[in-house]
């Protein structure tokens, strides 16, 4: 459902999450290694995240990759979504026709809207804050 990029860029927040809740910044190696990940493209969708605000990038011998603490609790999954994917997530045809709407659904199109209807009602309703607190607690884990 989500590119590449997208699942990486959501691991690659919560990571940052739980280590900016302890006063922590990481570096790009750091979280490509956490998030199993090639480092060239964890430095790209880091980018992303900053250009969208998600995340922010400090720079000197102590920087790295951080999020405001009052920031963890305010931000949607949708936001990370947004930056990486777009709105396509909510966009797209389930069988992946390019013209599929209402007037001309696919076959699935009307199970498919329900879906994602509740993919968009989990992702701006679930925030930083409750998926780093879930991986800090260990009821969730972001690698094998």
């Amino acid at each position: 459902m989500f590119s590449k990029a997208c699942q990486y860029g959501i691991k690659a927040t919560i990571y940052i999450a739980v280590n900016s809740a302890e006063g922590r910044r990481v570096t790009p190696k750091e979280i490509a290694e956490e998030i199993n990940s090639p480092q060239a493209f964890t430095a790209k969708i880091l980018q992303d995240l900053v250009r969208h605000d998600v995340i922010k990038s400090v720079r000197g011998a102590y920087g790295g990759f951080e999020i405001d603490k009052s920031k963890i609790a305010t931000t949607k999954l949708s936001e990370i979504v947004n930056a990486i994917d777009g709105d396509q997530v909510y966009k797209g045809c389930g069988l992946g026709l390019e013209r599929c709407n209402e007037d001309h659904p696919c076959p699935v199109h009307d199970k498919f809207k329900v879906v994602r209807e509740e993919l968009r009602d989990m992702l701006e309703n679930t925030t930083l804050e409750q998926l780093a607190t879930d991986i800090t607690t260990q009821k969730t884990f972001l690698k094998m």
